[in-house]
């Protein structure tokens, strides 16, 4: 684990952070505290201000889930956060029958895959050209999302994903944290 952050398991936690760490549960439909929040798990002020972004972000709104987290696979395996990229790429995985009616395909393997919706595609371009090249966003790239369909509202619920994908990528990596065993543990 991490040398950098001290990794706060539920047991060791204040009430606060617990009650954090419960509602994480709860929300995301885990058994388990993911390791992003525990390596937070002694300021429950900072904690709490990234779970309330986190579940806002990615937990609400219009934009489909899957979609979301194509979106957050792509421009963390880009920028190389390891944690990020393989926790967003299995929750994907994970989804990805809701797409192409099989469990037996990756969605994550080709992110040009004709399973993979124009709209979302056009989505993941936009929002990882965003992330990862701010300055470089046009007109015609809010254009473009509102060609495939996008409204307004959903336009600027991509574009916080921008923000939070660098975020969640930001404390990931400099934290130093490993990948759950709970997530890649066969079930």
């Amino acid at each position: 684990m991490s040398e950098r952050f001290k990794i706060v398991d539920y047991q060791s936690a204040s009430p606060e952070v617990k009650a954090i760490y419960e509602e994480t549960m709860k929300e995301m439909g885990i058994p388990f505290v993911l390791n992003w929040f525990k390596c937070q798990g002694n300021n429950a002020t900072v904690l709490r201000g990234n779970w309330e972004k986190l579940r806002n972000t990615m937990l609400r709104g219009k934009v489909p889930f899957v979609l979301k987290q194509l979106i957050i696979y792509n421009i963390s395996n880009l920028k190389g956060c390891d944690y990020c990229s393989q926790a967003h790429g299995i929750i994907a995985d994970s989804l990805g029958k809701s797409l192409t009616g099989t469990d037996d395909i990756k969605l994550t393997a080709d992110l040009n895959s004709t399973y993979i919706p124009s709209s979302y595609r056009k989505a993941i371009e936009v929002v990882t050209k965003c992330a990862l090249a701010p300055r470089n966003t046009t007109d015609a790239d809010f254009e473009s999302l509102r060609d495939e369909g996008y409204s307004l509202e959903e336009v600027q619920e991509l574009m916080a994903l921008a923000d939070l994908t660098n975020m969640i990528n930001t404390i990931a990596d400099i934290s130093g944290i490993q990948i759950d065993n709970e997530l890649v543990e066969p079930r």
